[in-house]
């Protein structure tokens, strides 16, 4: 993962990932929720994956899909499927209901303004996945200052115009510490992380570790809560995984339990 330097500008900032079923169907809560994030003056940035749209249309030419380590495996005959499903119909169709429910929005992928320019992952390991080499974030400061929500999409592209894949997790972490975004919030289909079928409402870096290293936490989360500790690391002073009614997990850095 790329590192890059927490700058916290006078506006506050939070970047809102959202993935698994919750693309599927925003509800009520969430909208009233990020309205009144904006009305408290925060500048809201989405991004998103869209893995049930993603397996549908594979099922659809019967190409079958697994991941390792979380991430999905990107075969070359994948990719464009990844990519017009993502760019062409779940990204524009969330910006539609943004803008339905009275949010203005505009989508993106990390081809527009080069915005998420990328580096193959382990070719070998996972195919056409991306690590993030560097996100320039001139085009998502001009619409935030325009009050307008970008909402970005998990493509980003390799110097010479190769669409990777790329996780939206660390997608996530990274447009939010490009921001130097104040709440990077994860939101998922479940209600954070739950640990012998039990939420927890506060966890911290050295306990996360330690559920990993017993098996509580894998698949899928792993990637999610990587990314939360690399930007808790980097300076991002709250990460949480929610479900839709943004409510859910808060991590903390060990100097804030201290």
């Amino acid at each position: 993962m790329t590192t890059f330097k927490s700058t916290h500008h006078t506006a506050r900032k939070m970047v809102i990932k959202l993935g698994g079923s919750t693309l599927e169907g925003l509800n009520e809560a969430f909208f009233r929720n990020f309205k009144a994030l904006q009305q408290q003056g925060i500048q809201l940035i989405i991004t998103h994956g869209g893995g049930p749209a993603i397996n549908r249309e594979l099922e659809a030419v019967g190409i079958e899909s697994h991941t390792v380590n979380g991430l999905r495996v990107t075969s070359e005959d994948m990719i464009g499927i990844v990519q017009s499903t993502l760019i062409g119909k779940v990204n524009p169709a969330l910006v539609h209901e943004l803008t339905a429910a009275g949010i203005a929005a505009v989508g993106l992928n990390g081809f527009d303004g080069n915005l998420l320019e990328c580096n193959f992952l382990d070719e070998a390991t996972y195919g056409y996945v991306g690590e993030v080499k560097s996100v320039h974030t001139r085009i998502l400061n001009a619409l935030s200052a325009a009050g307008i929500v970008p909402v970005i999409a998990c493509i980003g592209t390799t110097e010479d115009g190769q669409a990777l894949n790329i996780n939206g997790d660390t997608v996530a972490s990274e447009i939010a510490l490009a921001v130097g975004a104040d709440r990077l919030l994860l939101v998922t289909d479940v209600a954070g992380i739950r640990i012998q079928d039990e939420y927890q409402k506060e966890v911290t870096p050295a306990r996360i570790e330690q559920w990993i290293a017993e098996g509580h936490i894998y698949g899928g989360m792993i990637p999610k809560v990587q990314g939360a500790l690399n930007c808790l690391t980097a300076g991002i002073p709250s990460v949480q995984i929610v479900n839709e009614t943004l409510t859910g997990t808060t991590i903390l850095s060990e100097e804030l339990v201290k």
